[in-house]
C-alpha cells in the first residue's frame, strides 16, 4: 500500500469561488518556507515563517490572486561574508486558470498563468517566483561595506587604516639583500 504525499500548505481550497464572478476571499496564512526559496547567497530557510496576504478573487477565467508575501532571508555579505538577514516583502498575483478543453495545448501560456483543477489553487510556484525575484543578487551587510583586504583577509571595517607595503616585484632580489644585512 502506497501512501499519499501530504497536502502542500499552499494549497488552499477555492471550491466556493469557481465560475462565479466577482466573488472574493481573502487568506491570512503563516506557513513554513519549502526546501528551496533562493539562492547559494541568501535564502529564505527551510521551514522558516512565509506571511501570505492574499485576495482571491472569482473571474471568467478562473482565480485571480493578488497580494503578498512577507519573510525573512538568511544569507552572506558578498564583500565581507557576515551573515545578511534581510526582510523580504514580495507582490504576488497570477491568474489561476479554469482547465479549457478549446485551448490547445500548443497555445503558449503567460509567466502569470497557473493551473485550477477546480477545487483548490496551488499558491507555492507563486510564492516562490515572488521572493526570489525580490532577493538581491549580491547581499550586503550595509551599503558602504568595504569587504576583506585581498592580501591577508582581513576585515577592513574592523581595521579601516589597516594597508600592505607593495614592493615592485622588480626589487625583490634588493629587498632579499636588505632582509640578510638586517641578520
Amino acid at each position: 500500500m502506497s501512501q499519499r504525499p501530504a497536502p502542500s500548505p499552499f494549497r488552499i481550497p477555492a471550491r466556493e469561488l469557481a465560475r462565479r464572478p466577482g466573488t472574493q476571499k481573502t487568506v491570512s496564512e503563516v506557513f513554513p518556507a519549502p526546501a528551496v526559496l533562493g539562492t547559494d547567497v541568501i535564502g529564505v530557510p527551510e521551514g522558516a515563517e512565509l506571511s501570505l496576504d492574499v485576495s482571491l478573487e472569482s473571474v471568467s477565467e478562473g482565480i485571480w490572486v493578488s497580494g503578498t508575501v512577507t519573510a525573512e532571508a538568511v544569507g552572506e555579505c558578498g564583500r565581507c561574508l557576515d551573515e545578511v538577514r534581510q526582510q523580504v516583502v514580495a507582490p504576488v498575483q497570477g491568474l489561476f486558470a479554469f482547465d479549457d478543453p478549446q485551448v490547445s495545448d500548443e497555445d503558449e501560456e503567460p509567466e502569470d498563468v497557473f493551473e485550477f483543477d477546480g477545487e483548490a489553487i496551488d499558491l507555492e510556484e507563486v510564492v516562490r517566483d515572488a521572493v526570489v525575484t525580490q532577493l538581491p543578487f549580491t547581499p550586503l551587510c550595509r551599503p558602504d561595506c568595504p569587504g576583506l583586504c585581498d592580501q591577508c583577509g582581513a576585515r577592513l571595517a574592523d581595521d579601516p587604516d589597516h594597508a600592505h607595503d607593495v614592493i615592485d616585484p622588480r626589487w625583490s632580489a634588493l629587498q632579499s639583500l636588505t632582509e640578510q644585512k638586517e641578520s
